[in-house]
């Protein structure tokens, strides 16, 4: 006897034998969310709906080529949507879900492909409605929210406490003709961010494990001699072999004195110095697996072997990654984490006699915050610095290294953050803390300044927490030794 199977439920691929597979429930599942939260809510009226406007293609400056479009996140969060220039409606009361595309031109076919009709885009996104609208006139967009007779437009509006930018609320030719609220959805919609639903996280893990891949390939072929744009193109390459079309962010990959800068990679200092001899490298690189991010740092020795000085300050870095990561679990103060990692770095500085006295009256005078200036990691989702880390009546530390702390929260089941210690040699640093008479006593001079120009470690996984531990998504070496094992195995195997 035969069976039929049953029809595969609708999902996105990058297709390739190793990609993964989204089940387009994804968007489902977290419209309802939003839906729910929003109905317990005594000043959303029956009949109100979300208005959401996705992202708009760009050319690039005054020219014709636009930029690879990436999606906006709210708007990918709660639609999947690829194209550019749309709008998406969800009805509160019954979480229906109506998509907005612009109508194309028939020349459309000539140069970009098929045109398909609404009911392709209903089945390949999962919404219950799929209209085409003019962008010169938007008058089908009033005509399909009128049938709807909304009592209010819900409209995103609110600023990124890690960017200081503000969402821009939805526009379109006679929206003035609604009913429209501001204020309500932003704080809603940006705490359900925080909370991964259990098809998230299988994204992340995804885009994780394409990102590990990338980076154990990078130092499988990191050579002195290669410069450091060499390593960022084996990193894209992978990555983009497995589904990632998009970075997360722009690539840093810093050698040398380099590694002290944090954000090295920029338009400015665009990963263009040749890696010496004895250099280590600190490589901070993440892919984008369906506008889901990940976010690595791996640091290495170009030689595949540590110095001594190297190994001291890497043993110190890896020692606060593993503890933190152990951490990372429900009920776990975040502020408390990063005040360990803190506590750490210093512990080892000391114990090799480059810090002198009490951790413990280190810490008062804010010494940890001259080695590892940011915080301790990061929430991580459709955005690689994910919104939410400071939810209303949530107020930043105003200490050195805390007031850098992306997140004061509590860590509750499903978050996903990044946990990235480091210690780092930067002379502006070094300079003030030297000239601080409350700092300049814990220091043996001689050791420190022996330091100026090593750069500076991070060694960076992220995991999602659980109830009783955090789910590691990076698995790379992490100790001195592995992290030796790993490149003098790599070059056996090199031709």
């Amino acid at each position: 006897m035969f069976y039929k199977s049953p029809p595969p439920k609708p999902s996105y691929s990058a297709g390739g034998y190793s990609a993964h597979r989204v089940p387009l429930e994804l968007h489902d599942i977290n419209r309802r969310r939003l839906c729910d939260r929003l109905k317990q809510r005594q000043d959303v009226p029956e009949g109100a709906v979300v208005f959401l406007e996705g992202g708009k293609s760009q050319p690039r400056h005054s020219g014709d080529t636009e930029d690879l479009f990436r999606q906006e996140s709210y708007y990918h969060w709660a639609f999947g949507v690829l194209e550019p220039d749309s709008y998406g409606a969800i009805e509160v009361d019954t979480g229906r879900s109506i998509v907005f595309l612009p109508e194309l031109h028939e020349s459309y076919e000539i140069w970009m492909g098929k045109i398909q009709p609404p009911e392709h885009y209903v089945e390949k996104y999962v919404v219950d409605e799929v209209h085409f609208y003019k962008e010169e006139d938007d008058a089908k967009i009033v005509e399909v929210l009128k049938s709807k007779n909304p009592s209010v437009l819900l409209r995103l509006k609110g600023m990124n406490t890690d960017s200081k930018k503000t969402s821009k609320p939805a526009q379109f030719k006679g929206i003035d003709q609604f009913n429209l609220n501001d204020t309500t959805l932003h704080p809603e919609i940006t705490e359900l961010r925080v909370y991964k639903s259990e098809r998230e996280i299988d994204v992340i893990r995804a885009a994780c494990a394409i990102a590990g891949e990338a980076h154990k390939a990078v130092m499988r072929m990191a050579r002195p001699g290669n410069y450091e744009y060499h390593l960022e193109s084996v990193f894209r390459g992978t990555v983009s072999h497995h589904g990632c079309r998009h970075l997360a962010y722009t690539p840093i990959v810093a050698s040398g004195p380099n590694s002290a800068v944090l954000h090295y990679g920029h338009a400015g200092a665009p990963n263009d110095r040749q890696i010496d001899d004895g250099d280590l490298v600190l490589c901070d690189m993440g892919g984008e697996y369906y506008c889901y991010a990940s976010d690595i740092t791996c640091t290495f020795p170009i030689s595949g072997k540590f110095t001594p000085e190297q190994r001291v300050i890497f043993d110190a870095v890896s020692d606060a990654n593993l503890q933190l990561r152990t951490r990372t679990r429900i009920g776990t103060s975040w502020v408390e984490n990063h005040r360990l990692a803190l506590r750490i770095i210093l512990t080892h500085l000391r114990d090799y006699g480059m810090l002198k006295g009490e951790v413990d009256d280190m810490m008062k005078v804010h010494l940890g915050a001259v080695f590892m200036p940011h915080g301790l990691g990061h929430f991580l989702g459709v955005d690689v610095h994910d919104v939410g880390g400071y939810g209303q009546g949530m107020t930043r530390i105003d200490e050195p290294s805390f007031c850098n702390l992306r997140t004061v929260r509590t860590l509750e089941k499903n978050m996903v953050v990044t946990v990235e210690p480091g210690c780092y040699f930067i002379d502006k640093l070094m300079d003030e803390a030297l000239a601080n008479p409350d700092q300049r006593d814990f220091i043996n001079g001689e050791v420190f300044e022996k330091f100026r120009g090593f750069g500076g470690i991070r060694l960076e996984d992220v995991v999602a927490v659980g109830f009783f531990a955090a789910e590691l998504f990076s698995l790379l070496p992490r100790k001195a030794a592995e992290v030796e094992d790993f490149m003098a195995n790599a070059k056996l195997r090199q031709p």
